[in-house]
């Protein structure tokens, strides 16, 4: 049995509001006029490249504060309605049902219940009541990967076990109006919501198959990204030295990838997390790979702003949708948060995994894709065998 599983077809699901960059920059000037912030976070606002972003509720709504207790009351409520669809769609995507999932990795960092969302889902989606549950609360946007990393680790003791991961992440929730600094504005023109779902399988699948994984922690930066709890819940704070920790970060996604063998800067798909401009644009310079090999990511960011956890579920989903991956095609997927935490696996494109893997097994060459990422919609396809 290979050490491998695979990552199959995220389900994204983003709430029906929309708030657009120009509706933000208005709101902002609006609530904090007079701020004398406010220049320097319309500035950073602007240069996010955040079009459009979804949000659980009407703007009106979202900009008012009802407390923290009403707050997390909506975060439960919209949960249990929006979560089911997901995780419908994704179950599809791999081909299996609720009695086939042996774990539920519940990720979310903007509400808290206790038991977990994943004791609901157990009771009223038709999972078995033997399903283990993992819920993850506090790793923040880097949890999408660590979600995923734990999924293959699973799978690992359990060859023929399925991961269920649910990240369910409504940003706006913990939209503070009177906090306004600089982090705090620029996160309010940057988060937004969305639901995602996907299954990694023990065996079988079409997708990422899982190789290798790391975690990363960069020594001495627990307060550059952090919650403060208050009486009127989280406020999100955001040190202006985030942006530069992908210089620290590249070496480590470098070494992860030369470790299995493989060249960091030439591999056919990334699945970066999204957590503003500087982080994608910094990391593709010293990783030395093409901005558009991000594409995927640069995506969701442009349409959803980031995501949280979701991103990198996100991306990957745009990579089903863009279809160019063949068998073999090799990749990376990461995910940046608290800590400052990074969440990284490496992987290669499989199709119908039980037959592809036995037949990469028995020595047979398995095609890849090499692409000219100076391309911008689908590409020139190079094959090597």
């Amino acid at each position: 049995m290979p050490d491998m599983s695979t990552l199959c077809k995220p389900s994204v699901s983003v709430p029906e509001y929309v708030i657009t960059m120009e509706e933000t920059l208005e709101f902002a000037e609006r609530v904090h006029a007079g701020k004398p912030q406010l220049p320097l976070a319309l500035r950073l606002i602007q240069n996010t490249g955040v079009w459009k972003r979804h949000i659980v509720q009407p703007i009106e709504k979202t900009l008012r504060h009802p407390g923290f207790e009403e707050r997390n009351r909506i975060f439960e409520f919209e949960s249990k309605k929006r979560c089911p669809d997901v995780i419908e769609r994704a179950l599809a995507n791999a081909r299996l049902v609720a009695r086939d999932i042996d774990v539920i990795i519940y990720v979310s960092c903007t509400g808290f219940l206790m038991p977990s969302l994943t004791a609901w889902l157990i009771n009223n989606m038709g999972f078995r009541s033997n399903t283990r549950q993992i819920p993850i609360a506090q790793l923040g946007c880097a949890a999408g990967g660590a979600a995923i990393n734990r999924a293959h680790d699973f799978c690992m003791a359990y060859p023929e076990g399925n991961v269920l991961i649910v990240s369910c992440e409504l940003c706006s929730l913990c939209y503070q109006p009177d906090d306004d600094g600089v982090g705090s504005l620029l996160s309010d023109g940057l988060f937004g919501d969305a639901i995602a779902a996907a299954v990694v399988r023990g065996s079988g699948g079409t997708g990422v198959a899982l190789e290798r994984n790391a975690s990363y922690l960069i020594p001495n930066t627990e307060d550059w990204i952090s919650y403060a709890v208050r009486a009127t819940g989280f406020h999100f704070q955001l040190d202006r030295r985030v942006p530069r920790t992908m210089e620290p970060l590249a070496p480590v996604l470098r070494e992860l990838a030369t470790d299995h063998g493989w060249d960091i800067g030439n591999l056919d798909f990334y699945i970066i997390h999204a957590g503003g401009p500087r982080i994608l644009g910094d990391l593709s310079k010293f990783l030395d790979v093409d901005s558009n090999a991000f594409r995927h990511s640069w995506e969701t960011l442009t349409e959803y702003g980031n995501i949280a956890s979701a991103v990198v579920l996100d991306a990957l989903r745009r990579l089903f949708d863009e279809d160019t991956a063949m068998p073999g095609a090799t990749g990376v997927i990461a995910g940046f948060g608290p800590g400052i935490t990074a969440e990284m696996a490496v992987g290669s494109w499989i199709v119908d995994a039980p037959r592809n893997m036995d037949r990469i097994q028995r020595g047979a060459s398995a095609p890849y894709l090499k692409r000219d990422f100076a391309q911008t919609t689908r590409r020139r396809i190079v094959w090597t065998a």
